[in-house]
This record gives structure tokens, C-alpha cells and sequence, in this order.
């Protein structure tokens, strides 16, 4: 198990937790409250759902603290089933795994309408006869803090979604592909990775990422390097501020003064506030990038936040499909192909696409034809075609 932040007072969300478990029932027993209790289900609105889409909820639940790994904080999510008669014994489930939306809570999946991207994408997988269970990861929506890109947290509160998902709404099969993009590639990750020991009873069946980051001194360092040599905005930057904003919430001695230059303090403040798209557009204004926006002793300032991003093993026990972007400068290749690489040496059975001339966003879409392959395979117990060495198609 990585090491994890201990110190954490979660007093504020006490209430909160206490508030949902009582609502699970005045006569549950305290044995009951456990990791995916259902606590609350209210329709989703029409403008929230996917198109052509039949049963939609936003649902609360109870999912282990992923900061501290102790204690149950709630957590909220999207249950959407497709309109025809459920098959015999249920939907089977794509658990989604959402990319970067904020760390605030009105960035949270469940309070805003798809983006059109998402909404064709997982529009597909309903198409092949899954429901989606999408969870807006601990403490977006719900209080206390995101620690953002914590793979734990993200872990957690996905499978823990989908426990309470089959638990509380009629129609699902507990058999499941984890899917996610970004931020949410590598939650997918990190979830088929944490499920043996922590959800040994969900049946996943396989994983597919897309854009998913994998982060090393080495990388870091070649990123810093070819930053360095580009100039100009830089997306990542983006994720580095969300990243400190997250660590800020739960390490008091966090001093972003210390990782940040006076002309990128403006950005630090704001992320806490700010939407993706918004703080994007802030970034670019701004001209930030690693060489005007970083200190020299940022990985030190940031290391226990790039330590809670690390995966618990490189080793899945179930097939993984990766896409990833020629042209990525979100979620450089060089990190997705480092992730590759790492979990075929450990063992997983991966197949890896890139796709040329495709940016961080175009590539999900474009993946849908080879992950369809993929998971017709695996959701039936078929061998898929490794592959640890991709060229750009």
C-alpha cells in the first residue's frame, strides 16, 4: 500500500456523513452503513441525461475517505439506463470515469449537461447495451476537498458508485467495464488496479483509458525539458494548479508560494473557483507555462500529491485497452506510453492505439471502433491481441 496523508481532520464532513447514513433508514443498524450504502436518489434533469436515455438519477452514497483511507464521506453520481426493456438479468455497467472538470463543486459531472464530446461517447456505449454509472469523485459536489488526480480517491469513489448503483437502482448486471478519460484514465486505471483487495466482488471485466497519465521523476523531467524548450501556454499547467489546489485542502503547511512564481499566483487563487474551460482561458491570458509559473523546488513542494497520484500496482488482472493521442499536449504520449510500458512489464495484458494527428480530446471519439473490438472480447471471456509496442494509425 503507497503511503498516504494521515493528519487529515475531516470534522467538516462529519455532518454530512452522519446526515446520509440516517437517511439510508431510521431502522438500519450501524453493521449496514458500509462502503456503496445507498443514501439518496432524485431524478437527473432531462438536460443532464444522454440522449435517447431511459431511467436517469443522480445518486448519493457512502464511499470510504480516500485521503485518509478510513471513515465514510458521501459522495454523489449519475445512474443513466438505456430506454429499451433491460436484458435478461440486468444492463451491464460502464462505470465512467470523468476527466478534469474543476475542483469546485459546481464543476461536478452531475450539476451540468454533458459536453458533446462525452455525450456522443457514452451515447455509443449505450448503444451497446451498457448503463453508465458515473461518479463525480469524493468531495466534487459534496463537502471537503478534491484531491485531485489522488488515485485512491478516485478508486473509491468509482467503485463504490457502482456498488451502491446495483445495490439501490433496478435493471443493472454486475458485470462491468471500467472506462475513463484524462483525469479519468487514469481513475479507470487505478480502479481495476484497487478492486481486488477493496471490491473483490464486482465483476469487471475489462478497462479502457484514453488519455490516461502516468507520472515518474524521469517524465516529469523530459516534460520540464521539452516545456522549457517550446515556450509559450502549456495545458498542463492547468492540472498543475488543480493539483496544488487539492493538496492546499488537505495539507495545511502547503505553501503555494512556494511552488508558484508571483506571475502565476493570480491562476493558483483562481483554480479554486474556476471550471476547466475557465481557468484554461486564464492559463492562455496568462502565458503560463513550467519555465514563467513553476519554482525550481516544485516536485519537493508537490510531492505528496504526486505521490497519492501513484497506482498501487502496474499489474491489472483483467485486459486493458489504452488510446492515446499522437498529438496529445494535455497528457503528453510520452506518459501514456510510460504507462504502457510499465503495466506490460508487470504483466497486464494491454492493448495500446495511437492515433495519429489526434489531439487529447479527438482521440476519445476516435477510439470507439477499436474499444468496441475490445470489449466484445472481454465481456464475453475472449482473448484480445496484446499489444505493448503501438505505431500511430
Amino acid at each position: 500500500m503507497l503511503f498516504r496523508r494521515s493528519s487529515l481532520t475531516v470534522a467538516g464532513l462529519l455532518a454530512g456523513i452522519c446526515c446520509s447514513a440516517l437517511a439510508v433508514g431510521a431502522h438500519a443498524a450501524p453493521a449496514q452503513i458500509r462502503p456503496g450504502t445507498l443514501s439518496a436518489s432524485e431524478p437527473l434533469a432531462p438536460s443532464f441525461s444522454l440522449p435517447d436515455a431511459g431511467r436517469s438519477v443522480r445518486i448519493t452514497y457512502l464511499s470510504t475517505n480516500g485521503v485518509t483511507g478510513r471513515g465514510l464521506v458521501p459522495v454523489t453520481a449519475e445512474v443513466i439506463l438505456p430506454a429499451d426493456k433491460p436484458p435478461a438479468g440486468g444492463w451491464p455497467i460502464v462505470a465512467w470515469a470523468h476527466g478534469t472538470v474543476g475542483v469546485a463543486d459546481h464543476c461536478a459531472p452531475s450539476n451540468n449537461p454533458w459536453t458533446e464530446r462525452n455525450r456522443h461517447y457514452l451515447s455509443e456505449w449505450m448503444k451497446r447495451g451498457f448503463a453508465v454509472v458515473g461518479t463525480d469523485y469524493q468531495g466534487l459536489g459534496t463537502p471537503g476537498t478534491h484531491a485531485y488526480l489522488d488515485t485512491r480517491v478516485e478508486a473509491y469513489s468509482l467503485l463504490d458508485g457502482v456498488r451502491a448503483a446495483l445495490a439501490g437502482i433496478p435493471g443493472l448486471q454486475n458485470r462491468i467495464m471500467i472506462v475513463g478519460q484524462s483525469q479519468g484514465g487514469g481513475a479507470a486505471f487505478a480502479s481495476a488496479a484497487f478492486a481486488p483487495a477493496y471490491a473483490p466482488e464486482l465483476d469487471i471485466r475489462g478497462t479502457v483509458a484514453t488519455g490516461a497519465p502516468y507520472i515518474t521523476p524521469e517524465l516529469l523531467q523530459q516534460m520540464t525539458a521539452l516545456d522549457q524548450a517550446k515556450g509559450g501556454y502549456n495545458p498542463v499547467m492547468v492540472y498543475a494548479l488543480y493539483l496544488a489546489q487539492g493538496l492546499a485542502g488537505y495539507d495545511a503547511g502547503f505553501r503555494p508560494e512556494d511552488t508558484f512564481t508571483p506571475k502565476a499566483m493570480s491562476a493558483y487563487q483562481a483554480a479554486a473557483g474556476l471550471c476547466v474551460h475557465e481557468l484554461t482561458d486564464k492559463v492562455k491570458t496568462d502565458g503560463l507555462n513550467f519555465s514563467n509559473s513553476l519554482k525550481p523546488d516544485f516536485l519537493k513542494t508537490l510531492a505528496p500529491a504526486l505521490m497519492a497520484m501513484k497506482y498501487p500496482t502496474m499489474k491489472l488482472p483483467q485486459p486493458l485497452f489504452m488510446g492515446i493521442g499522437e498529438l496529445d499536449r494535455d497528457v503528453p504520449p510520452p506518459l501514456q506510453l510510460g504507462l504502457v510500458k510499465a503495466a506490460c512489464a508487470a504483466g497486464t495484458i494491454v492493448q495500446a492505439h495511437v492515433y495519429k494527428g489526434l489531439n487529447h480530446d479527438q482521440t476519445v471519439n476516435a477510439s470507439l471502433p477499436d474499444s468496441a473490438a475490445f470489449t466484445t472480447a472481454v465481456m464475453v471471456g475472449q482473448p484480445v491481441t496484446p499489444q505493448c509496442s503501438p505505431i500511430p494509425e
